[in-house]
């Protein structure tokens, strides 16, 4: 049995060994694969793992030795499963993995926009404090969140855990889902219309999977209803934002600060709006990259492997 990974430098940088997964077969790790190189590295192989490189319906196609491709994520929209599954091959994800970290980020993301303690420390050490009459140095204002309202667009796994941490802060919790609305075990969650979320909202966290449907979901006529007070946070999929706009809004000060993990193209462009933006704070897609989050990724991604040998596949996403 052929496996091959083309893009494994980001779950295993170094530290996250590939022995569960080598342990089905003959196992070729490729750090990056550019699009010409795709079908070459795919050729001939029976499993192949991917996390962002893209397996189109051309190159499943031209594939007649594989059995199974293996998405080394939550999100599987890089492969065409259409082709897939028209041609026999499952397509398997790993669901649950990052919940906890990517929850947690988020929130690291809220209480930096509202705490500021990056910016603050940067103060310090530029002698702002020393350099002060007062005890305390007060030159960017804080908030608080207890009694603060979070609208959660997507209450699903991460969303769910979002709402369990923002509750324990205080905040009010209200949601929006298209279709399914499950409230989290012990967690109070009033139910909106989209538009009206991002109306109530003090903050608005995006944890949505991204569809035809709901790209450009964060608009300027969606800016446009959010409090002049409100932050946007958005640790799921760049495409869910338009950029521009949202660089237009924090410029003119019609929205207080918006933090995001993702963007529309990553890395991000040098000349992205959202780098000059006011009151922007821009992480490298990190909130899923906990050690703990890619050892589990990386075992399940096993015990999917595993499972298909043994003729039991489990996370099929495609219908197979």
């Amino acid at each position: 049995m052929k496996l091959v990974v083309l893009d494994g430098f980001t779950l295993n940088p170094g530290d996250n060994p590939w022995d569960p997964v080598a342990a089905h077969g003959e196992l070729t790790v490729h750090e990056r694969t550019p699009d010409d190189l795709i079908l070459e590295r795919c050729f001939g192989v029976d499993i192949v793992l991917t996390n962002k490189t893209r397996m189109n319906a051309a190159t499943i196609a031209a594939l007649p030795k594989l059995k199974l491709i293996c998405v080394l994520a939550t999100g599987f929209n890089i492969v065409d499963l259409e082709t897939a599954a028209r041609l026999g091959i499952p397509v398997v994800n790993v669901p649950e993995y990052g919940s906890d970290s990517v929850a947690q980020h988020t929130i690291a993301l809220l209480l930096e926009l509202t705490n500021k303690a990056g910016c603050y420390d940067a103060a310090v050490k530029r002698g702002e404090w020393s350099r002060s009459r007062d005890f305390t140095l007060m030159n960017d204002p804080l908030t608080e969140l207890c009694g603060k309202t979070i609208g959660i667009v997507g209450m699903g796994r991460i969303g769910g855990r979002v709402a369990r941490i923002a509750q324990a802060l205080g905040m009010r919790v209200v949601a929006h889902n298209p279709n399914r609305r499950v409230s989290p075990e012990g967690v109070e969650v009033e139910w909106l219309p989209l538009d009206d979320l991002f109306e109530a909202a003090d903050v608005v966290s995006l944890h949505c999977p991204l569809t035809e449907g709901n790209r450009n979901l964060v608009n300027a006529e969606r800016l446009k209803l959010m409090r002049p007070h409100a932050f946007l946070i958005n640790t799921s999929r760049g495409p869910l934002v338009n950029e521009t706009e949202l660089a237009w809004a924090l410029n003119r000060d019609e929205l207080a600060g918006a933090a995001v993990d993702v963007a529309c193209k990553e890395p991000i462009p040098a000349d992205s709006p959202l780098l000059t933006a006011k009151n922007c704070i821009v992480t490298p897609h990190i909130a899923w990259a906990t050690l703990a989050a890619r050892r589990r990724l990386m075992a399940t991604t096993a015990e999917n492997i595993a499972a298909f040998l043994a003729g039991t596949p489990q996370n099929v996403v495609n219908g197979l």
